[in-house]
């Protein structure tokens, strides 16, 4: 079966200006890349291109009057109290507004997440990939962390109230804590949330610490997994191994949205991690054959992050090596790369901190 590939040029359109971290240039710099280096496995691939959703979608998540007041801003209106709605870091550091046009690409990305989501829900595609999904930093009526609309969330509660699905595996892979996400699902018991990232005390957020484990009815349906600095492919494997794949295997989702791009590189120039691309293609195949395993290999995969331009492409193509169990030559000069086992003796100390405190909710810890 082929994968069904969202992608369109519009996505370019999604930047903060050019002398942000966040430019839209990634996208068409990646289409690029992968088609050259794809080329003898294009016949694997559906390329759909994505729709913007509307505010019926959009309010599945967010509140109105943020979206009319960022749809505004994004068109040029003067809005005064505009940090009263989005953060200082998703405005364009020149003009200190929202760049015109980027609420709309904002929507094109939720759509190719939903649509995504829809493709495998209903059996049209074993897998999905959508660049650009996964702004998880986004909050109902807040956007922050270069994140307008959190489309990870709008493709979840789509899945839920929809499509009638009631058990939904989010993993989020990004350097940075998934806030908005976590906060949206929190007390929910049908989505489990698991996030590992740079240890929170060392970089944005500032929040995803190990004791954040849901609420009410979601209370041990959070699970945060918080790495030290420099952790490296080893720490990576350990945390597939001893958390993750145990805890799929009791939870049994129907479908697993993971997200998350080349930023927990140990060369990415906003975060601290040591992944190198053999640790990217590993957490690809991991994710891979947790879904065959549990849900006849239904993923849907999205990919935007990373912050240094040169290792952004070669990262994202290793994650969908992974995913796909493709063999491609990724030649990307990486020097001084970190030991496998950095961090690896604190990530075992977080393990075995996280399997005590969940051990609660989840047999696979006792």
């Amino acid at each position: 079966m082929k994968t069904a590939f969202l992608y369109c040029e519009d996505l370019k359109k999604y930047s903060f200006g050019q002398t942000h971290p966040f430019q839209g240039k990634r996208f068409s710099l990646f289409w690029e890349f992968f088609n050259k280096n794809f080329s003898s496995f294009r016949d694997k691939f559906e390329i759909i291109n994505p729709e913007p959703v509307d505010d019926s979608l959009l309010e599945l998540v967010h509140a109105q009057e943020y979206i009319e007041v960022v749809r505004s801003a994004s068109q040029g209106l003067y809005i005064p109290q505009i940090l009263n709605y989005v953060s200082m870091d998703n405005l364009d550091p020149l003009t200190f507004q929202l760049p015109q046009g980027i609420e709309e690409a904002a929507r094109l990305i939720v759509g190719a997440t939903v649509l995504g989501a829809e493709l495998v829900a209903e059996d049209k595609f074993e897998k999905a990939i959508a660049l650009g999904g996964g702004l998880h930093h986004a909050k109902p009526d807040f956007g922050e962390g270069f994140c307008i609309y959190n489309d990870v969330a709008v493709a979840v509660k789509y899945l839920k109230e929809k499509l009638g699905f009631k058990k939904i595996l989010v993993l989020d892979t990004d350097a940075h804590a998934g806030n908005g996400t976590k906060e949206i699902f929190y007390a929910d018991s049908e989505v489990l949330f698991i996030d590992i990232h740079q240890d929170p005390q060392t970089i944005y957020p500032g929040s995803g610490f190990i004791w954040e484990i849901g609420e009410n009815r979601g209370e041990g349906f959070t699970v945060n997994i918080p790495l030290p600095r420099g952790a490296s492919n080893l720490s990576y494997k350990a945390v597939f191994e001893k958390i993750i794949i145990p805890l799929a295997e009791e939870f049994r989702p129907q479908i697993i949205i993971r997200y998350g791009g080349s930023d927990p590189h140990y060369l990415d120039e906003l975060t601290d991690l040591g992944l190198t691309l053999d640790g990217f293609k590993m957490i690809g195949d991991y994710v891979r054959k947790i879904a065959e395993k549990i849900c006849q290999g239904k993923v849907v995969d999205l990919i935007t992050s990373g912050y240094n331009l040169k290792v952004l492409p070669f990262a994202w193509s290793a994650l969908i090596c992974g995913l796909l169990d493709l063999d491609i030559d990724l030649n990307l000069e990486e020097k001084g790369i970190p030991s496998p086992d950095a961090g690896l003796k604190e990530t075992e100390a977080i393990i075995e901190e996280l399997k005590n405190l969940l051990k609660k909710y989840w047999r696979c810890f006792c």
